[in-house]
C-alpha cells in the first residue's frame, strides 16, 4: 500500500509490499484484504498471553476513564503504585526500586546512568562499560553504544561512546570469555557490564550457558563492577523461567524489563535496582537526584495493561501454557533438523532457531528477505535474522498453528 509513513528495519527502495492489518486475536493477524496470519514472532517479541487478551483490554479501558496521563516527577498515581508494589514482590530480591521509562532501549539508558551515577556519586573514578560481544541492547544511543558494531550503527558512529567488549562464551571457548572478564574488571576502571542473559537476541538467538552466566556474574560482585541484566526480550517466561536470570540463580544490581511487561499491549518499561544504587542518589543534596524522565513516564494506562498482564501471572497458568509450548517447540525443532538445508538447531525455553544453508550470513544476507516473503506468502509474520529464522509465538498458539509455523519453515527450506 502507498503511504508516507517511514517504517523502521524497512528499505522502502526494494519496493517490498507492506501488508495492512485490520485486527487480531490471540496468536493470529488479520489483514485488510482478509487473510489470517500466524504471529511467529509475538509481533517482535512483545506479546506473550495473546493479542487483544480480554482481560488487558478491559484493564485499559476502565483506565482511560479515570486518569490518562500524568507527571511522574514529584506526583504519582494508584497504577503505578501498585505495579511497582507487584513487580517487588515478584522479582529477585533485593530488587527493592522502580524506576519507569518507556521502552527496551530507554530502560538499558536509564540502567547505564544509575551504573555511572551511582559511582559519581561515590566519588570513585569508574566509567568504562563492558559488553557482550555481538549483543544488541536497542536503537538510542547508549543502547547503540553497548551493541555491537555494524551495519546496525556505523552512520552513528561518532556519535557513540566506547565500550570494551568481552568475547561471546562459545561452546568449548566459555573461559576465555571468563577470563577477559577478569582481566577488565580487576583494572579497577569498569563501571559496569551488561549482557542479555542466556540468548543474545538480534544478534541470531546465541545461546550460552547459566554457568558461564553465573560465573559473570561472580566476577563482576568481586571487583565491585555492577551487573546489568537486559531482559527486555528475555523475561515474562520466554526462556522458560520468568527471567532467564533464575536459571544461573543470580540476582542483577540492575534489571531492565520492557515488552511482555504490558503482555505486549502498550509501551512501558522499568529498570530495577538494588538498594546500593538507589541509596547513591539519595541525599539532601540536588545534585545527586537521578537526572532522567520522559513526558510519559509511568503513563497510568500502560501502567494498568502491565497490573493486568501481572493478575494473569498470578490467576492463571501461565506456566503450564509455557511448559507445553516448549515441549511443542522440541518436537518441532526435532522434525526441523533432519532437513538437509537446516543448520545448528537450538532452542531455549519457548524459543526455537535454526539457521538455513546459504552463501552468505549475516543481517544482510539475500536470503533473510526472500525468507520473510516466503513466510508471508504462507500465511506467517516470521521476520528471519539474516539466514537464521527463530519462532517465538505467544503463549496461546494452539497446536495446529504452531505445526503450521513449524511445516512453513520446512516447505521454504525445500523450495531453497
Amino acid at each position: 500500500m502507498t503511504s508516507s509513513i517511514w517504517h523502521p528495519f524497512h528499505q522502502h527502495g526494494l519496493d517490498e509490499p507492506i501488508p495492512l492489518v485490520s485486527h487480531a486475536e490471540g496468536a493470529a493477524l488479520y489483514t485488510s484484504d482478509g487473510r489470517r496470519i500466524i504471529d511467529a514472532i509475538s509481533s517482535w517479541w512483545v506479546t506473550t498471553h495473546g493479542h487483544c487478551h480480554p482481560r488487558i483490554m478491559a484493564a485499559i479501558c476502565e483506565q482511560t476513564e479515570q486518569l490518562d496521563q500524568l507527571i511522574f516527577a514529584g506526583w504519582t498515581h494508584q497504577p503505578a503504585e501498585d505495579l511497582a508494589d507487584e513487580l517487588v514482590r515478584i522479582m529477585p530480591r533485593p530488587l527493592d526500586h522502580v524506576f519507569f521509562s518507556d521502552s527496551g532501549s530507554t530502560s538499558v539508558e536509564v540502567a547505564l546512568k544509575m551504573a555511572l551515577g551511582y559511582f559519581a556519586n561515590r566519588e570513585e573514578d569508574r566509567h568504562c562499560i563492558l559488553v557482550l560481544e555481538h549483543s544488541y541492547h536497542g536503537d538510542t544511543i547508549g543502547a547503540m553504544s553497548v551493541g555491537a558494531r555494524g551495519v546496525f550503527n556505523r552512520a552513528y558512529a561518532p556519535l557513540l561512546f566506547d565500550v570494551e567488549a568481552i568475547p561471546f562464551p562459545t561452546p568449548g571457548a566459555e573461559q576465555a570469555t571468563l577470563d577477559a572478564l577478569e582481566r577488565a574488571c580487576a583494572r579497577g576502571d569498569t563501571a559496569a557490564f551488561i549482557v542479555e542473559p542466556l540468548i543474545l537476541g538480534a544478534g541470531g538467538m546465541m545461546i550460552y550457558s547459566p554457568r558461564v552466566l553465573a560465573e559473570m556474574r561472580a566476577i563482576c560482585s568481586a571487583h565491585g563492577v555492577l551487573f546489568i541484566a537486559d531482559e527486555v526480550m528475555t523475561a515474562w517466561g520466554r526462556t522458560g523461567t520468568l527471567l532467564a536470570c533464575e536459571q544461573a540463580s543470580i540476582v542483577p544490581d540492575l534489571l531492565c524489563l520492557s515488552k511482555g511487561l504490558t503482555g505486549g499491549s502498550l509501551p512501558l518499561a522499568v529498570t530495577m535496582a538494588t538498594p546500593a544504587v538507589f541509596a547513591a542518589h539519595y541525599s539532601t543534596d540536588r545534585a545527586k537526584q537521578f537526572f532522567h524522565s520522559s513526558s510519559y513516564t509511568a503513563n497510568p494506562i500502560a501502567c494498568a495493561a502491565a497490573n493486568a498482564n501481572l493478575a494473569i501471572w498470578r490467576e492463571e497458568p501461565v506456566f503450564e501454557r509455557i511448559s507445553r509450548l516448549a515441549e511443542r517447540q522440541a518436537a518441532g525443532l526435532e522434525q526441523l533438523s533432519i532437513h538437509p538445508a537446516i543448520t545448528n538447531p537450538r532452542q531455549l525455553g519457548t524459543i526455537i532457531a535454526v539457521d538455513v544453508a546459504a552463501t552468505e550470513s549475516g543481517y544482510l544476507s539475500e536470503l533473510g528477505p526472500r525468507l520473510k516473503a516466503a513466510f508471508t506468502a504462507l500465511g506467517i509474520l516470521l521476520r528471519p535474522l539474516g539466514n537464521s529464522v527463530y519462532v517465538m509465538p505467544p503463549y496461546c498458539i494452539d497446536e495446529i498453528d504452531l505445526g503450521r509455523i513449524h511445516e512453513s519453515i520446512i516447505h521454504v527450506a525445500d523450495e531453497l
